[in-house]
């Protein structure tokens, strides 16, 4: 599936003898999730984990960019100029996203879906080739963005159109947060309270883990293992945009998945971003608000974080420096002691 990516995030978790955690792991989404539940007897969470998997698996059928679903079947309707209707899930989805995108000031955009699909990545394996740069201009003209979506409700969903043939819809930068708020619902509907929900780049945390708070590993994006590791608080989620698990190597270029609108080539520049987020959205907003950051590089990423209302950020130059906001450095542990990170 073109927007879930490899596990970005590890948890770190100690063996307390005889404590009470249940965990469960599935392949959803293209990638790797994990669900573990602290402080339940089995059956109770496994039941729990149970429907957040089944849920994980209906997000995944309902958004898909490409293979048949209910966001392909609305890509097609615009690219054909027609309407569509679509539940009020999906249609809620896409006008949440578009104050994401203009919040970003554009550099988040689910509508540049087809790009996405020129640079190969509307497939499981990605081949190592160009697009024509006359194909990629002609992409960048047509500037397709959200607002270029208008809604009118139609029975129990709403009917969806297009200004805009070029629009092709890629909830790669939304879904996944989407997913572990809804998660997180489920569980807490369940009466659990203590979890940890990781989907490939992005975890959230309820509870705590015993007397002490979740503990997660920030992946190092060159090298095997943590780069850093952090405590996560009731309510609070992390995510990580990177480049080195979707991506391919060209003519000795790394072209990664996250595409800059702007320029319609894949951001080069940077190795990852990391934010750390807080409140009823969490979620959603660790998964949407790293992707705009990633794109703002290294010159930018300060203005882009505070135009996200992003307080905790890391980001990861080409060169492997680190840059890193006041609160973030606070919260962090890096795994090399000597390892110079910039301030800012």
């Amino acid at each position: 599936m073109t927007f879930w990516y490899g596990l970005l995030l590890v948890v770190l978790l100690t063996a307390c003898g005889k404590e009470p955690l249940y965990q469960e792991q599935g392949y959803v989404f293209g990638t790797l999730v994990e669900v573990t539940v602290y402080g339940e007897a089995e059956p109770r969470a496994k039941q729990a984990v149970a429907s957040v998997m089944q849920e994980f698996q209906r997000l995944h059928e309902r958004l898909h960019a490409w293979k048949p679903s209910e966001l392909s079947d609305l890509n097609a309707a615009i690219a054909r100029g027609e309407s569509q209707i679509v539940s009020q899930e999906l249609a809620a989805m896409l006008q949440d996203a578009a104050l994401v995108s203009k919040q970003s000031a554009g550099l988040f955009n689910p509508a540049i879906g087809n790009l996405v699909r020129v640079w190969g990545f509307h497939a499981d394996e990605f081949k190592p080739v160009e697009p024509d740069a006359k194909q990629i201009a002609q992409l960048i003209a047509s500037q397709p963005k959200m607002s270029d979506l208008s809604y009118a409700p139609s029975g129990s969903g709403f009917t969806v159109r297009s200004t805009n043939r070029a629009v092709q819809l890629d909830l790669g930068g939304y879904a996944k947060g989407y997913a572990l708020d809804r998660a997180a619902l489920l569980l807490t509907q369940q009466g659990v309270h203590h979890a940890l929900i990781n989907i490939g780049g992005n975890i959230l945390a309820l509870g705590q883990h015993g007397k002490q708070p979740w503990r997660v590993g920030i992946q190092h994006p060159r090298k095997a293992g943590a780069l850093a590791a952090l405590t996560l608080h009731d309510g609070e989620a992390i995510g990580t945009s990177g480049d080195y698990q979707r991506y391919f190597m060209l003519n000795g270029v790394r072209y990664c998945h996250l595409i800059d609108p702007r320029t319609g080539f894949p951001m080069q520049g940077v190795q990852a971003v990391t934010i750390l987020t807080r409140g009823p959205h969490a979620g959603v907003l660790s998964d949407a608000a790293s992707k705009p950051v990633f794109i703002s590089g290294v010159k930018d990423w300060r203005a882009a974080s505070e135009r996200m209302g992003l307080m905790d950020v890391m980001i990861v130059d080409a060169a492997g420096g680190i840059h890193l906001t006041r609160s973030m450095h606070k919260r962090l542990e890096f795994t090399d002691k000597k390892i110079n990170v910039q301030v800012e």
